[in-house]
């Protein structure tokens, strides 16, 4: 069978991760060249080279240029098969995400299968464990997919050292998606997990996040002694369809007021949305969606990993998607088969 063709000068990691899951389920090998082409160090990352070898094990696959650095890499998968599995970065990269590529290959494995992960947990530009836990896969279970996750430890970027747990049970076939009203809002939730730092820079945090939005359950997490240091504000909304996580992470040379402010300001532009899915969950349910073949959501204006991703979808599957923009910057996606 030929390779796809694929091109990842325009696009990140996600591109490369979209392509994997997608080769494993459909069994098509792909290449793709100039991969993080744009990037500051462009080619595979630590985190990157993990999930092309992850891939390899769990589908029996095989992988030229599989290196740090490399910029092509050509993929062929084999079968996927439901086992217990243990990948670990190596370094701060993201866990969530790796999990991200794996779990939906692994809904179409002959068994069920259990992932044990080392690697980040709460990083910059990834979705940090609460959000796979309670915004992530509430969608995909609504779809008709059974996986739970567990936080054994946290794992802040730069050290990492994060511990995920993920049960998966094999899925014949994903249900169509279908949310465009999120209902009345159930509870907020204000979280501040900090680890190895002074009890002060969380208490800023939260305060700062409460001055842009006010919320009654609001607390400072001090997260059992583990690798490293680090601190994150988690601003959390309920509704009675849907949920929405707003994550900042702590960073060098960034006040907490800052980093409060920024999670609870767009935790508040999301509610003043109307919409039901955010931006980062309706970048995440492309895959899912077109593996059910059709459904259709309601988002914000996307940002550009959508065009990006939609564009490797429809390279392996028979779908098209449509956006169709309405009013104060309510934005309808359809997927069609």
């Amino acid at each position: 069978m030929k390779p796809i063709q694929l091109d990842g000068t325009t696009g990140g990691g996600q591109m490369l991760r979209t392509a994997l899951t997608l080769a494993m389920i459909t069994g098509q090998p792909f290449r793709m060249t100039h991969i993080r082409g744009k990037r500051q160090k462009p080619g595979l990352m630590r985190q990157h080279l993990t999930c092309v070898k992850a891939a390899c094990e769990i589908s029996d696959g095989s992988v030229d240029g599989a290196e740090i650095g490399s910029t092509e890499i050509i993929f062929q998968a084999g079968k996927l098969r439901g086992s217990s599995y243990q990948f670990a970065i190596g370094s701060a990269g993201s866990a969530t995400l790796l999990l991200q590529t794996l779990l939906p290959a692994l809904l179409h494995a002959d068994g069920p299968s259990k992932l044990r992960l080392e690697g980040g947990t709460h990083n910059p530009l990834a979705p940090p464990f609460e959000f796979i836990d309670r915004v992530f896969l509430p969608a995909l279970r609504r779809m008709g997919a059974e996986a739970n996750v567990s936080l054994l430890q946290s794992g802040f970027a730069p050290v990492g050292g994060g511990i995920i747990e993920c049960e998966i049970q094999p899925c014949a076939k994903l249900l169509p998606f279908e949310l465009h009203e999120r209902g009345e809002l159930q509870s907020l939730k204000l979280r501040v997990p900090i680890r190895n730092l002074k009890a002060n820079i969380g208490e800023r945090m939260l305060a700062a996040a409460l001055a842009q939005f006010p919320c009654e359950d609001a607390t400072v997490e001090v997260r059992d002694p583990g690798p490293g240091r680090g601190v994150c504000c988690l601003y959390e909304a309920q509704f009675d369809n849907t949920a929405e996580i707003s994550s900042c992470i702590g960073e060098t040379n960034v006040t907490a007021e800052r980093v409060g402010h920024r999670a609870a300001k767009s935790l508040q532009d999301f509610i003043s949305s109307q919409v039901p899915v955010g931006r980062h969950l309706a970048d995440q349910l492309l895959l899912p969606m077109a593996l059910a073949g059709t459904g259709s959501f309601t988002t914000m204006i996307p940002d550009a990993h959508v065009p990006t991703n939609i564009s490797i979808i429809e390279k392996f599957l028979p779908v098209r998607f449509h956006l169709t923009q309405g009013e104060r910057g309510r934005v309808t996606l359809i997927l069609s088969s």
